[in-house]
This record gives C-alpha cells, sequence and structure tokens, in this order.
C-alpha cells in the first residue's frame, strides 16, 4: 500500500526547515567573509547583474534607507562599485567588482552543510529538485526568481 503524498502543510513545514538550515548556512559562510547576511544577499542577487539601487532594495526586502548602509559598507570594501544608468542619470546602479565576485564564490564554498547535502544527491535527483524548484519558485519577469533567491541571484550556484 502506497504511502499518502505529503500535504501542502508538511511540503511548507519542510521547506521552512530546509530554508532555515540553508540561511543558518549561509549566514555563517558571511560571516567568515567579515559579511553581514544582508550584505552576502547584495553580492548574491548582483552576481546575476547589476541592479539600480531601489531594484535591491526591492529584492532584498529592505527600506530604500538601509540598503544605502549596506551599498555604503560594501564598496568601502571595494566588493561593489556604483555607476550612473545609461538610459537616467538620476538612477545608480550597483555593479559587482571582480573581489566581490570571489567573495561570493567563497561565501558559497563555505557553505558546508548545503554542499554536503547536494554531495549526497546523484546527478538524476539534483536535476529533479533544481527542476521542482523551478516550478514551485518560477523565475519573474527579470530573469531571476522572486524575492532574488534563485539560480545566480541570491542562492548559491553549486557546480560541485
Amino acid at each position: 500500500m502506497a504511502a499518502n503524498p505529503p500535504t501542502k502543510a508538511e511540503l511548507v513545514e519542510r521547506l521552512a526547515t530546509s530554508f532555515g538550515l540553508y540561511y543558518g548556512d549561509f549566514t555563517l559562510a558571511a560571516a567568515t567573509a567579515g559579511l553581514t547576511p544582508s550584505q552576502a544577499k547584495a553580492l548574491s542577487v548582483l552576481r546575476g547583474s547589476p541592479a539600480p539601487m531601489r531594484a535591491l532594495a526591492t529584492t532584498l526586502a529592505c527600506d530604500a534607507s538601509n540598503i544605502t548602509g549596506i551599498v555604503d559598507r560594501l564598496e568601502k570594501r571595494d566588493l561593489v562599485r556604483r555607476e550612473p544608468s545609461a538610459t537616467d542619470r538620476r538612477v545608480k546602479n550597483v555593479v559587482l567588482t571582480e573581489y566581490g565576485e570571489r567573495t561570493i564564490d567563497t561565501i558559497r564554498a563555505r557553505m558546508h552543510t548545503t554542499l554536503n547535502g547536494l554531495d549526497s544527491l546523484d546527478d538524476s535527483e539534483r536535476t529533479a529538485l533544481f527542476g521542482l524548484l523551478g516550478r514551485v519558485f518560477p523565475e519573474g519577469p527579470d530573469g531571476g526568481t522572486a524575492g532574488g533567491a534563485g539560480r545566480g541571484t541570491g542562492g548559491p550556484e553549486i557546480t560541485r
């Protein structure tokens, strides 16, 4: 006799637990680089492409004044730079520097709990998980996932 499939409530609980563990892993890895979770998340988001300050604030779900402080601190460490928009000189785009790119790669490589979990999957299981996560959290109109937590944005791109 087949077991009943999990309910939506059970799936939400599993996702909450999984994302909590992922976030803890990300937070610890960011701390080893001397960054707060918000600063590291900003680097992850910018890994996909430069972003205007307002869009970055929206993706990180924080007030525009908070994003200014985050970007200021990242800029002081040469992890990002501000550039004027080519289409609107009032808009400043935040761009990941080469050093910022190496830093987020290092953070991702230090996410041992996440990496070990993914290492336990074979190729077909990783492919299935990737596809399922893409269906549950579909890409938004800008090519990134809603909330900025997907491939090339907030979450790590693991290639081990």
